[in-house]
């Protein structure tokens, strides 16, 4: 092979320029490692370079290498490592495990003349889908006999209250004696949580603008603002009231009629407000169903028609039967008794009321 090509060699010191020789190795498109040419492959590659180098020197060329500024130093250089790469391959085709030469500017890029991987790669699937070993084991069943190692009484032992089904025995339980946590005070909200009221403010001065832009109005014969006007008005919605609405001063320098109101609570701002104005405050305990029969009074069943008054424009609440208005808690029943909070349940509170010609509240 070498004195074959003895001449190709000699024959490049005096060529002007050399075609580019295709690339010796090629890349395997599946595993990216390199793999050598086939016998076929390699002599084309030959008969192309030997062409190659004929015609471009001419006979009548002395076999010489020229002045550097004729030769085309890139293209020469290009062939010659070419070349060299081709006889490098020619004598380890028989190798298989001899590395492969390739021209520097022909390399692939680096990631592929990595070496491959130890472990076969292979493309994760539902099918192929696994834990990673030891991630899971087989639990041991029991009731399987003697030889399962959890056989006859399962790991539980003989009789007992361990042993029978439920599993017996509460993680609190001391043996007979008060339970720790019954031996501590009720204290906070596990003592008042049942009498916690959830209540809407409502200041004054939002009050007297639905009243200026027309939107509250009493229902009411004796013009009464209740808690079903303020819903009705959009000031909020039905289902935000659970314990009622409390009535508050803020605003009450912007407040110009006279109006008179039915809520659960109310600050003393603002009952002097509304007071100053001619109006009047009343207070009057909710309970949860009181309210409900407060917003929505057509949900209960209508009154027969013997029991509604004829020749008088009846009110909402007299076309249903309503249930009776429930007392106070012992806790509220202060609150509703006081004529400062001017409380539904005080004598002078009810006399004030009547004199006004407003309802009475059973």
């Amino acid at each position: 092979k070498r004195s074959f090509l003895a001449p190709i060699i000699l024959k490049l010191e005096g060529a002007m320029a050399l075609p580019n020789l295709p690339r010796i190795a090629t890349v395997s498109s599946r595993s990216g490692a390199l793999r050598p040419p086939s016998a076929a492959a390699l002599n084309l590659i030959l008969r192309r370079s030997l062409s190659g180098i004929t015609s471009s020197s001419p006979s009548n060329r002395p076999p010489v290498i020229a002045s550097a500024a004729e030769v085309n130093t890139q293209k020469y250089s290009h062939s010659l490592s070419s070349l060299t790469c081709l006889l490098s391959n020619l004598s380890l085709l028989r190798n298989k495990h001899a590395p492969i030469i390739q021209p520097f500017s022909s390399l692939p890029p680096s990631h592929l003349l990595t070496s491959p991987p130890s472990e076969p790669i292979t493309i994760l699937t539902l099918s192929n889908l696994t834990d990673n070993p030891g991630a899971t084991h087989k639990s041991r069943r029991i009731g399987r006999g003697i030889g399962s190692s959890k056989g006859k009484t399962s790991g539980r032992g003989h009789k007992g209250q361990k042993s029978r089904a439920g599993r017996g025995v509460h993680p609190t339980f001391e043996g007979g004696q008060t339970k720790f946590y019954k031996r501590l005070p009720k204290v906070g909200r596990m003592k008042n949580a049942k009498f916690k009221l959830e209540l809407i403010p409502l200041n004054i001065g939002r009050l007297q603008d639905y009243v200026t832009m027309g939107r509250l109005k009493a229902e009411r014969g004796d013009g009464v603002l209740t808690m079903r006007d303020f819903v009705r008005a959009g000031m909020f919605p039905a289902s935000s009231v659970k314990s009622g609405v409390k009535l508050l001063g803020g605003g009450k320098e912007q407040l110009k009629d006279k109006l008179l109101i039915e809520v659960p609570w109310a600050s003393a701002s603002a009952i002097e407000a509304v007071e100053k104005k001619g109006g009047y405050v009343t207070t009057v305990h909710h309970n949860r169903l009181a309210v409900r029969a407060a917003l929505k009074p057509e949900k209960f069943p209508p009154k027969p028609e013997s029991a509604i008054g004829e020749g008088e424009k009846a009110d909402v609440e007299d076309l249903y039967l309503l249930p009776k208005r429930a007392r106070p808690p012992t806790k509220y029943m202060q609150y509703y008794t006081d004529y400062s909070k001017r409380g539904y349940l005080n004598p002078k509170v009810q006399l004030e009321r009547k004199k006004l010609g407003l309802k009475e509240i059973y």
